[in-house]
């Protein structure tokens, strides 16, 4: 498996989840598992529990009129199972962030801008790609399957079959890719296509029959010889079948046009690390069941999260507003991004009208990201902070986050387009209902079974939902109740890790059968 991210190594975003929980899940069902991914900067290999492997060598990585080499290194471990490979390289260990670069890097040099992209992202996921190649080659190895985790690694089974050297090795190795997000900016894309032959190595014919709006894509260039998935079965067919695919630059339906199908896997979970029956794997300072109806735990944590949101210091969070505690009063909570795909924007409109309307409501949000958005939410929250209904938390911090979790009524999701969604199950195991968009995977979530959803991205479709929730949980405690139980109860039966896998076992026995030419 190749992937820019790992949970518990480096993340920064929803592959970090299923990276790791696909990779422990195939090896607890008996399945040699190797995980490659970048050795960051802001990773310390030997704290982490990593050694040094042999071999070292130079990988091939040509810029126009220049032939390069890189040097490279492997640091390894075992965690739970799955062999995990660190790729040293100069490329990577300067940089500071995974996607973006640092304040500390822009303080450095003027042109890392921070919050941006790294300048050499095309050539680094091209030096990972090509990394692991040569090492299964030097090694000796021959996986059955390469795991290519979105655009970022989507290169790899155009290089296996089209490269000399790579192409007779390989001829017996499968590849699958994996669309995490489809959006514009997530391609990994190039628009200089003589420098994308030159450091991939590709033939011509190749790279322009990879070309998406004037740029070489790594999707299209991967999917011509490898299946392809995302991650849920409606973002799927969102990307092939809906206008949403605009979005994307038409990517979905370009492959479609190409007789190639994105099939669609939603995303699992491994509930038990998310249960609130285990206070102490989350931080939580008490325990309770929803499933069970046992919900005397979830006041102390609401408790918790007002001592922490207004009087705890905790590093990276900036507050603004403030709650009291009002247990009788619904909590709606939102652990997010600030941006328009998630829909703050729209959110932080209907935010506006819904506490003016209604006095007894709380809010808790957590989350960084768009600045007109963070202005927004925060002239809302010093506006109301005399009224102690609103709390801002800019930053992110994993034990907050949880606390939220565990603490809220209703847990808010406005995404204008969601592939999969993870934080819904975590909030649905926390006895936190989730309010949803619909949209790609956030289907999963059923009006009146599980959650509430709206179907129109826009402020009064999610003020009338948010609506319909209060008077849920107002002159219906008991339906609440149930839809809590619901809701448990059918991640249990549905979302597990070790039913998802056997979908990607499916995929991976058809990527060892097809090499489309």
């Amino acid at each position: 498996m190749l992937t820019r991210e790992y949970r518990g190594i480096a993340g920064a975003g929803g592959v970090k989840d299923v990276s790791r929980d696909l990779a422990e899940s195939l090896a607890r069902a008996g399945y040699e598992v190797s995980v490659f991914m970048p050795r960051y900067g802001f990773m310390d290999p030997e704290e982490l529990g990593f050694r040094t492997l042999c071999p070292q060598f130079d990988v091939d990585l040509n810029y126009a009129r220049e032939e390069r080499r890189e040097g490279v290194g492997f640091w390894h471990r075992n965690l739970k199972g799955v062999d995990i490979i660190l790729v040293e390289a100069g490329r990577f260990s300067e940089k500071l962030g995974i996607y973006l670069y640092t304040e500390e890097e822009e303080d450095v040099d003027i042109s890392h801008k921070k919050g941006e992209g790294h300048l050499d992202y095309f050539a680094m996921n091209i030096l990972l790609q090509k990394a692991v190649l040569d090492y299964a080659i030097f090694t000796g190895t021959r996986p059955d399957i390469f795991h290519c985790q979105d655009g970022h690694t989507s290169v790899l089974p155009a290089m296996m079959r089209e490269i000399d050297g790579f192409r007779q090795y390989f001829k017996d190795s499968g590849a699958l890719l994996t669309i995490h997000n489809a959006g514009l900016g997530y391609h990994q894309d190039v628009a200089d296509l003589f420098f994308a032959m030159v450091v991939t190595g590709l033939p011509q014919r190749v790279v322009y029959n990879a070309v998406l709006n004037g740029s070489f894509n790594p999707f299209l260039a991967g999917a011509a010889y490898a299946p392809i998935n995302t991650v849920s079965e409606n973002y799927a067919r969102e990307l092939q079948e809906t206008e949403l695919d605009a979005l994307t630059g038409w990517l979905g339906h370009t492959l479609k046009d190409r007789g190639i199908l994105i099939e669609g896997i939603t995303n699992g979970i491994n509930p038990d690390e998310f249960s609130p029956k285990y206070p102490e794997k989350l931080g939580l300072p008490a325990s309770f069941d929803p499933a069970g109806g046992d919900l005397a735990g979830k006041s102390i944590c609401r408790k918790e999260l007002v001592i922490r949101a207004m009087f705890g210091d905790i590093s990276g969070i900036k507050t603004y507003g403030a709650i009291d505690y009002s247990p009788s009063q619904p909590l709606f909570t939102v652990v997010s991004r600030f941006s328009e795909q998630k829909g703050l924007d729209v959110l932080g409109e209907a935010l506006e009208n819904l506490l003016a309307e209604d006095k007894k409501i709380q809010v808790v949000i957590l989350g960084s990201g768009n600045s007109d958005i963070e202005k927004q939410l925060i002239s809302l929250a010093e506006h109301l902070a005399d009224e102690e209904r609103f709390a801002l938390l800019i930053g992110y911090d994993s034990g907050l986050a949880n606390l939220i979790y565990a603490a809220g009524d209703f847990f808010v999701i406005s995404s204008r387009y969601e592939p999969c969604g993870l934080t819904d199950f975590m909030a649905q195991l926390m006895g936190n209902i989730p309010i949803v968009h619909t949209t790609g995977g956030l289907i999963k979530v059923k009006e009146g079974f599980n959650g509430f959803s709206f179907k129109d991205s826009t402020t009064d479709a999610l003020i009338e939902c948010m609506n319909r929730a209060l008077n849920v949980f107002r002159n219906s405690p008991d339906t609440i109740r149930e839809m809590q139980i619901n809701a448990v109860r059918n991640i249990y039966e549905h979302y597990t890790w070790s039913k998802v896998r056997e979908k990607y076992i499916r995929l991976y026995s058809k990527a060892m059968k097809l090499m489309r030419k």
